[in-house]
């Protein structure tokens, strides 16, 4: 689905539209991902536009402490911290230290060079899949998107790439995508996360920082995504298996999921 052309939030997606099998289709206007929400203008047409009743924040404490999101009009707010339990562990760089990293190439290089960002994603996107904190954040939103009378809800971490795409992920694989929609939908963000990071990333390669780890660190890689699909498939043989053992999510929800969010394809 084509990104919504809003102006002051980033990287704002509705997964309506999406193909599913059996010549069907997201339903559009229910399911919809971003970026933070911290420069959301609630008068904005595309925005408000939108109707957002729902919005899952996935972020930390502190990231929430430092860029409070301003919700759209009459939307509520629940906290789905997927990192609570792992960020201290992880060997990311906490959100707040990003820009100061993309700064600095020496210190860049120092935390997160030789390989070691994109062994660190591998580890978090893990998590994403076995982590406690990580596996109530996602039963949180498949109950909020199970619910018979949800409207539509927005989901979010900081950059709208890493926590906010295993949880697009996670709703497609129930939903009936294929491999290819999940990938693509997946990377499709790229363009958007690199647009919003150019200027860091132009100022990173004038003082000579290597421009892949650059990329690395603000964009998503497929070998992200094939972490946590291997974790699904180590620890529960499938997506189904997984929200249902793994996210304690019951088979009567998914069930209302798939039939509220999907319509036959257009």
């Amino acid at each position: 689905m084509p990104a919504i052309p809003a102006t002051s939030v980033a990287n704002l997606r509705d997964l309506g539209g999406l193909p599913l099998g059996d010549g069907r289709a997201v339903r559009p206007g229910l399911v919809l991902r971003s970026a933070q929400l911290d420069r959301l203008d609630p008068a904005e047409p595309a925005v408000a536009g939108l109707g957002v009743r729902t919005v899952v924040d996935f972020r930390t404490e502190g990231e929430r402490g430092d860029r409070p999101d301003r919700l759209p009009l009459g939307a509520r707010a629940l906290v789905a911290d997927v990192l609570a339990d792992h960020l201290a562990v992880s060997g990311l760089p906490p959100a707040a230290h990003l820009k100061q990293l993309i700064s600095d190439p020496a210190l860049a290089e120092e935390h997160l060079g030789g390989g070691r960002v994109r062994a660190a994603f591998a580890r978090t996107y893990r998590t994403f899949v076995s982590g406690e904190s990580a596996r109530a954040a996602y039963r949180t939103l498949l109950t909020e998107l199970g619910a018979p009378d949800a409207g539509p809800l927005l989901f979010h971490c900081s950059a709208g790439k890493d926590r906010t795409g295993w949880a697009a992920t996670v709703v497609l694989s129930l939903l009936g995508a294929d491999e290819e929609t999940v990938r693509s939908e997946y990377l499709a963000v790229n363009t958007a996360v690199r647009q919003a990071f150019a200027p860091m990333i132009e100022g990173f390669t004038a003082q000579g920082g290597d421009p892949q780890l650059a990329l690395d660190l603000i964009g998503v890689l497929p070998e992200y995504l094939a972490a946590a699909l291997d974790e699904v498939a180590v620890r529960h043989g499938s997506m189904e298996a997984y929200v249902r053992e793994g996210l304690g999510v019951p088979d009567e929800v998914t069930a209302v999921i798939r039939e509220r969010l999907s319509v036959p394809a257009a």
